[in-house]
């Protein structure tokens, strides 16, 4: 463990506040209107934390490869369990979006790990890159719309629609990016199925 991991793991145990809070704002008795604002701190926080981890071990040599593990589960923790909390209340996205996040990272993780016991490390992607940056502005866009539904200038059917194609989009690009980064290893793929 180094300083840049335990920024990363701080990122792990911030991120379960989000579905507390955006569902049980109530019971935390925090204003309706400070509860997005809220949220979209918690978000922004853990972006820049993902951000700062990989500048700070890069910058100070401590790239481990428990980092390389780290940071990106932190990720798809933080933007899977964004989504399905994005399934309950206002929001209320369909599931079956959650699980193609879901089915890309367990099955990017499954073959990284298979090939790694197996020897061989796979390449990380630009794509997989950008899926991650695409998955957290559609996150942020979406508590950013929360407030001004919460002030009454949006509908509900309109912060749940545009909700839909932000998270449609975000879902669309998961899977190319998939097919993209199986397809760039697949001499590396074809070595593990031989």
């Amino acid at each position: 463990m180094n300083i840049a991991n335990y920024i990363t793991l701080l990122r792990i145990l911030i991120i379960p506040f989000f579905p507390l809070i955006y569902l049980k704002y109530n019971f935390f008795k925090i204003p309706l209107f400070w509860m997005p604002i809220i949220l979209l701190g918690i978000l922004i926080f853990c972006e820049i934390t993902d951000l700062v981890d990989g500048l700070w071990a890069r910058w100070k040599n401590q790239v481990t490869d428990l980092g390389k593990v780290m940071d990106p589960m932190a990720d798809s923790i933080t933007h899977i369990l964004v989504f399905f909390t994005f399934t309950q209340s206002w929001i209320d996205i369909p599931i079956l979006l959650v699980f193609v996040f879901l089915y890309r990272e367990f099955l990017i993780s499954t073959l990284r790990t298979i090939c790694a016991l197996r020897g061989f490390s796979l390449a990380a992607r630009r794509s997989g890159k950008i899926k991650t940056l695409l998955q957290a502005i559609v996150a942020i866009l979406i508590v950013v719309l929360m407030i001004p539904f919460i002030m009454g200038y949006i509908s509900l059917e309109t912060l749940r629609v545009t909700s839909l194609i932000l998270v449609s989009i975000a879902a669309i690009y998961s899977v190319i990016s998939a097919v993209d980064y199986v397809y760039a290893n697949r001499s590396y793929l074809k070595r593990f199925f031989l």
